[in-house]
């Protein structure tokens, strides 16, 4: 189900959230990086060497906001789709940074929710996938 293996890195400060979304993604045949917090997330991505294809985000967490981490990795990898993820209200995320439009799945997920979508964006063929832009 996974477009081909594709690295997935998963940023939570919840270390249950965390251990059962990278237990469900490597289920779906996906390689996953984990990330505690934001300054982790930062590392991991700098350390590896190869492609992460998306980063799967919490909004809101100590220290650095989800927005905040997206915004430190597309500094470095322009690239990398994200997805947001949180259990909190609406008006909440968007105090932490959240624009309408933004890809959110929101929490408490099914494992197969998280499966698809994750799988639908990788794939573009979710609405919130935004394929790359021709050069002008």
């Amino acid at each position: 189900m996974s477009p081909g293996g594709a690295t997935i890195l998963v940023v939570d400060d919840e270390p249950v959230v965390l251990e059962t979304v990278r237990d469900c993604l490597t289920a779906h045949g996906y390689q996953v990086l984990t990330a505690a917090g934001g300054e982790e997330a930062v590392q991991v991505a700098q350390a590896h060497q190869g492609a992460i294809a998306l980063a799967l985000v919490d909004v809101v967490m100590p220290g650095m906001s989800g927005p905040e981490v997206a915004q430190r990795l597309h500094g470095s990898r322009p690239d990398l789709k994200i997805l947001f993820m949180s259990g909190f209200s609406t008006e909440v995320v968007v105090v932490h940074g959240l624009h309408t439009g933004d890809p959110l799945l929101v929490k408490p997920f099914s494992l197969d929710t998280l499966g698809r979508k994750v799988h639908e964006i990788l794939d573009y063929r979710s609405p919130f996938a935004r394929p790359p832009q021709p050069p002008r």
